[in-house]
């Protein structure tokens, strides 16, 4: 429990920072935004590709985990569409509202993610985490687009775009760059090396400092059927799900930690993008985004200290 908390805390506490650094207002919101994409396109694909090129992968369940990852969110969103007539009708979700609950229960903040599994598992838990990364994008953005169409009728992206939008997601190339050195025994040239590790060192804190400056405590109202779902469902059904699978798969040690954590993490604040460009009930999804945030700080420990 000690080093659940250990892990956890420091994140909670730059997360905190972040929030209190963009109320001083000391960034703007267009400067959050720039700060964000140097995170999103350089300082992670650097830590990635330095990470993933040194890890071998023959060790690692791979697999095993990919099958665990899919299922999980495969039944969390077979169980939401089967359950969309009732939300409707006996709780007035809507199908904006309802694109809300969906993404808050399927997404997941792949920033928190890489930052728990690095100070809890090491090395090893963000090259697990990587692994996630390449199996959950691009189901998890697909399931969501086709919701979005399907529930709300807002201008979907073609096939095409999801694709290419898929092949420039930085997350994915740099594990596939990483993927290829590790693959191949080849190393990275010294000075490539050094410069990556240098600029991978900063990724997950100024990752986390981003994190906590989307939230917004004061949009929360007194919690509603639809904030209440999504937030259980991404912070206690979703993590059992993937917790009977991984057992099933026969997961142990660092991939199951890596497996737990990719699925108790909140939902990401891609989820809110994609809401306000497609029509979905983007205020419903920045309290969901807030909420699970908060609430995550108790959820996690008690979810690994029950699986320790």
């Amino acid at each position: 429990m000690n080093a659940i908390l250990d892990a956890l805390l420091p994140i909670l506490l730059i997360i905190a920072a972040g929030h209190g650094v963009a109320r001083l207002g000391i960034l703007t919101a267009e400067q959050w935004r720039g700060v964000e994409r140097i995170a999103y396109f350089l300082l992670f694909p650097a830590m990635i590709i330095s990470t993933v090129a040194k890890t071998d992968f023959k060790t690692l369940p791979a697999v095993n985990m990919g099958i665990v990852l899919v299922l999980s969110v495969v039944v969390m969103a077979g169980v939401l569409l089967a359950l969309r007539p009732v939300l409707h009708r006996a709780l007035g979700i809507d199908g904006a509202r309802f694109t809300s609950v969906f993404q808050g229960a399927v997404r997941w903040n792949g920033f928190v993610a890489l930052a728990i599994a690095g100070k809890l598992l090491g090395p090893d838990g963000i090259s697990l985490i990587a692994v996630a990364l390449v199996v959950l994008s691009p189901l998890v953005n697909l399931a969501c687009v086709f919701v979005f169409s399907r529930f709300v009728g807002g201008q979907a992206p073609s096939a095409g775009k999801i694709l290419l939008d898929l092949g420039c997601n930085p997350f994915i190339w740099s594990t596939l760059v990483g993927l290829a050195f590790s693959v191949t025994g080849s190393t990275l040239p010294e000075v490539a090396s050094s410069t990556l590790e240098m600029l991978g060192a900063a990724a997950l804190p100024v990752g986390i400092v981003c994190s906590g400056a989307r939230l917004e405590p004061r949009t929360l109202r007194r919690p509603g059927p639809a904030l209440t779902i999504a937030t259980t469902l991404r912070l206690f059904i979703m993590p059992a799900f993937g917790f009977i699978f991984a057992m099933i798969a026969g997961l142990a040690h660092d991939a199951l930690s890596a497996v737990m954590i990719a699925l108790s993490v909140p939902a990401g604040g891609g989820a809110y993008l994609l809401s306000r460009q497609l029509g979905g009930d983007a205020r419903l999804m920045a309290e969901i985004l807030t909420l699970q945030t908060l609430a995550a700080a108790a959820t996690m420990p008690v979810i690994f200290l029950l699986v320790a």
